[in-house]
């Protein structure tokens, strides 16, 4: 089977581009065998490898990623790796009472995973830390939509706390918000950071992780080979953990829908304008709204800076141009200017796009494919909790472990089929569209 296209990750990610030059890359330039393959080192990818190596300390286990890790999706994030419910579809985040604590319950097994990995990897509060988050509100709709959302979350039996302008502006420096919903739970990571953190945390000479190797082709023929550009893989069992690249190779077509969203990082502001911004120096806010902007602030390598993520765009080339993160850059400076007054002059260093996947009823695109072959893809927009958790479990299934939580994850339903393709893209982009307009000043 001959994988139909490559990843393309437009602009330059920040987040990755602000740390020190990882090392050369090592490509994969032979042809070797492995007990386990795991295409894909994002999250699902990675922590996939990990729980592998967990669970079969003699297995040789290898790791293939098309692009650098770091440099991928996994690394164009805003870094919330969220535990209560967060669907990007809905007015509040909230769904039913039930699925809801379900799904809560598996967030919070990804990120104890998560954690444990930062842990075992040394890596530092500014890669990985439990410190929660705030739903910020700029206007009235934000505000009923924060009010709603705390309503669902008692009935949860959830802790939360409500913010008055006041205690934004004293957290964030600046006067557009006018309340915040903050949840203890969230870990806030550095993604870029993380996920090379863990990807240098996990190499052996067992767990093998090869850069730069795109899989060109993967057949089975008593056993899986994957061939890349300069060599190939001969494994049992493969993982694959590419998210909406499933499609290219060849698995659920018309069921996954591609999205793209973006995201600005200003250059380092100076010690003076730190003093004009005020506010803390570490923070992070999602949009009361779904559909509005995502800001952080950051502080530690790469100096201190701001972080706008607004817009959505319905893709299915899975490709977007220089000229869309053009465009979409002037909404960001819009956000920016519209939030930050008081650093008026400051440019944004780097742009960039990343991808999303995400199925017609929310769910993902898990369990056994083929013989051998798995899936932890369709994330649904939350790839850094969710990749977490279905790739520590498909490891567990394919490795024949049991457990409540598989179990529970495992009965959701398959993604349901798109409508035709050109109907999909116009149903989905007016439907993006749409709730950007109604988001009003929470975008």
């Amino acid at each position: 089977m001959k994988v139909t296209r490559l990843p393309r990750d437009p602009g330059v990610t920040g987040w990755n581009a602000i740390l020190p030059p990882a090392p050369p890359a090592q490509a994969l330039e032979e042809n070797i065998t492995a007990d386990w393959l795991v295409i894909g080192a994002g999250f699902a990818g990675l922590a996939a490898t990990r729980r592998l190596a967990q669970l079969h300390p003699r297995d040789r286990i290898v790791c293939l990623d098309a692009t650098r890790v770091g440099e991928g999706p996994a690394g164009r994030n805003s870094g919330f790796m969220i535990d209560l419910p967060h669907d990007l579809a809905s007015n509040d985040y909230g769904g039913a009472i039930e699925a809801d604590k379900a799904q809560t319950r598996a967030n919070r097994a990804a990120i104890a995973f998560a954690a444990d990995m930062a842990a075992e990897y040394g890596l530092s509060g500014e890669a990985f830390a439990l410190s929660g988050k705030t739903n910020a509100a700029a206007g009235e709709v934000g505000q009923r939509h924060n009010l709603d959302y705390a309503r669902h979350l008692s009935a949860l039996g959830e802790a939360h706390q409500m913010l008055d302008a006041e205690d934004m502006r004293e957290m964030t420096g600046t006067e557009y918000y006018q309340s915040g919903l903050y949840t203890p739970g969230t870990a806030i990571i550095h993604p870029a950071m993380f996920v090379r953190g863990v990807a240098e945390g996990l190499s052996s000479n067992r767990v093998m992780l090869y850069e730069n190797s795109p899989v060109q082709r993967l057949e089975r023929n008593g056993t899986w080979q994957a061939h890349t550009p300069k060599g190939s893989v001969s494994a049992p069992a493969v993982i694959l953990a590419v998210n909406g690249h499933l499609n290219s190779f060849g698995r659920l077509m018309g069921q996954l829908l591609h999205v793209f969203t973006y995201a600005s990082m200003t250059r380092a502001l100076s010690a003076e304008e730190c003093a004009r911004l005020g506010g803390q120096s570490i923070w992070g806010v999602t949009p009361a709204d779904p559909m509005g902007t995502t800001v952080r602030r950051i502080s530690g390598t790469g100096g201190d800076r701001i972080i706008i993520r607004n817009r959505f765009t319905c893709d299915p080339s899975m490709e977007v141009s220089k000229a869309r993160i053009a465009t979409v850059g002037r909404d960001h400076d819009r956000a920016f200017a519209a939030r930050f007054p008081m650093l008026r002059g400051v440019g944004m260093e780097y742009r960039w796009g990343g991808r999303l996947c995400l199925s017609w009823n929310n769910v993902p695109a898990l369990g056994e494919l083929d013989e051998g072959l798995y899936s932890a893809c369709c994330q649904n927009g939350l790839g850094t909790a969710k990749g977490t958790l279905h790739g520590k479990l498909m490891a567990e299934l394919a490795s024949g472990i049991p457990s409540e939580l598989l179990d529970e994850v495992m009965a959701q339903d398959a993604p349901r089929r798109l409508p035709p393709r050109p109907l999909t893209w116009l149903g989905a982009s007016a439907t993006l569209l749409w709730g950007e307009r109604k988001a009003g000043r929470e975008l």
